[in-house]
């Protein structure tokens, strides 16, 4: 402790002069030895002495006061290293709960991705894996006996130790998230996994090498086999309605043509007349195979230069049969230098068969049907997508009663039919067959009478021959 209480005391003694020597004996003793002592004035020698003392004793308060503002913040130091000290425990402490906590945290979560129903591998931005779960050993066959994971496990040791071109999945793309499928063979037969593939960048705008990559892997080899087992039943689905359609749609022709042919075989006389109907009988029964088998099947249509007129006129000829037996006669108009389309011939003979047996069905006896072939330019339209350019229109009227208002938006629904006589399938079939034409097929009423269908084809632009 420093004399900070000895102030006033000392200042005191010292210019009174109860001491034996004063400052100025000190002072004199320092600057006059002893043999080089000489005379001096006694009053000089008075007021030195008090000078000295006073100055002395100013000095000695200012270092008295000095130390006394050291001594203070000296405690105020203290105090403060204190308080520093007491923080940093506190820190300390809270920092050691956030550890504990911290590692609680990870304990848990690794439990979690353990116990996950789908494997878990997180890669480095060097492909090495810093993580897998028993999921992921179990799904690439992965067991303790061959396989250790360290920190300078890559995925390229997995993949050839399981078989599975996981390096594959990782390259795959470079967004940030991506799905594949995998195909594996392994003892117990084929097995499907789904690899997602998850990248996590620190910060964007880092390149294209990521700084952590989770692959998560599911068994979907259920998923796929039921998926199978869906397509295998649709397909059976679809084929019992074909065969329920067919029994139903042939049926009665078949009747029909027995009762023609005994007729043929009895009846000499009429025998052509019976020949012609059954005929009409067997084309009918074929339009209807057709049909079915058109609206069920599958696949690409395959498309050809074909001249229009000449398929539609063969299509005619194949089902006047029909228009006689009716008592309906048939125009074919067409006008000249019509241009060729892109087409399927046998496909598009199917869908005047259609039109022309309908036209037949809804008119009545001495009635007729026209069908005409023109070129037209059409402007294109952006609101319905119309293509603009050259296109051969094909029109179908009949002299019938025309289409009901509320039915002409439901023509072309699978299984719609407005007499309720028929499987509704042949104008869904046309409709399919022109879209595969990149072409289209409208319905509407004809002026004074009758239904009209209208078909529109692009036309085939031919290039100019080079010299």
């Amino acid at each position: 402790m420093l004399p900070s209480s000895h102030l006033a005391p000392m200042n005191a003694s010292l210019v009174d002069g109860n001491c034996d020597r004063t400052p100025c004996d000190l002072v004199d003793d320092f600057q006059i030895g002893d043999g080089d002592r000489r005379e001096e004035d006694p009053k000089d020698n008075s007021q030195l002495r008090a000078r000295s003392a006073v100055l002395l004793a100013g000095e000695f308060s200012e270092f008295i006061l000095a130390a006394s503002r050291l001594e203070n913040s000296y405690r105020e130091l203290q105090n403060e290293v204190s308080e520093l000290g007491l923080e940093l425990s506190e820190r300390n402490a809270a920092l050691n709960s956030s550890l504990a906590e911290n590692e609680r945290m990870r304990l848990a979560l690794q439990q979690i991705v353990d116990s996950m129903p789908c494997g878990v591998l997180v890669l480095d931005r060097y492909e090495n894996v810093s993580m897998i779960n028993p999921e992921s050993r179990r799904l690439l066959g992965l067991d303790s006996s061959n396989f250790e994971a360290g920190p300078e496990t890559t995925l390229r040791q997995i993949s050839a130790l399981s078989g599975v071109n996981l390096e594959a999945s990782y390259g795959c793309t470079s967004s940030s998230e991506a799905e594949q499928e995998l195909c594996v063979l392994d003892s117990s037969g084929k097995r499907w996994l789904e690899i997602r593939n998850r990248r996590l960048f620190r910060q964007s705008g880092q390149g294209d090498k990521a700084d952590q990559t989770i692959l998560i892997l599911r068994d979907i080899t259920a998923q796929k086999r039921a998926e199978q087992d869906r397509e295998a039943g649709r397909k059976a689905m679809a084929l019992a309605e074909i065969t329920t359609i067919l029994a139903h749609e042939i049926r009665n022709p078949l009747a029909s043509l027995e009762l023609f042919a005994e007729l043929i075989e009895k009846d000499e006389e009429r025998r052509e007349e019976w020949v012609s109907n059954l005929r009409a009988g067997i084309r009918a029964l074929s339009g209807t195979v057709n049909n079915v088998l058109s609206f069920h099947g599958s696949g690409s249509m395959k498309l050809a230069p074909i001249s229009l007129p000449e398929v539609i006129a063969s299509a005619i000829k194949f089902v006047q049969p029909l228009a006689d037996q009716a008592a309906v006669s048939m125009k074919l108009l067409i006008h000249q230098d019509t241009a060729r389309v892109m087409g399927n011939e046998s496909a598009l003979q199917q869908v005047v068969l259609n039109l022309v047996s309908n036209a037949i069905r809804h008119t009545p006896a001495g009635g007729c049907v026209t069908v005409s072939v023109r070129n037209e330019q059409i402007v294109s339209k952006a609101k319905n997508h119309e293509k603009g350019g050259q296109h051969i229109m094909v029109e179908f009227c009949d002299t019938g009663c025309g289409i009901r208002p509320d039915q002409i938006d439901h023509l072309f629904e699978p299984g719609f039919s407005g007499s309720g006589d028929t499987s509704g399938l042949g104008l869904a079939v046309c409709e399919r067959i022109m879209k595969q034409h990149d072409a289209r097929i409208s319905a509407s009423n004809g002026i004074p009478c009758g239904a009209r269908f209208t078909l529109q084809f692009p036309a085939l632009q031919l290039e100019p021959a080079t010299a």
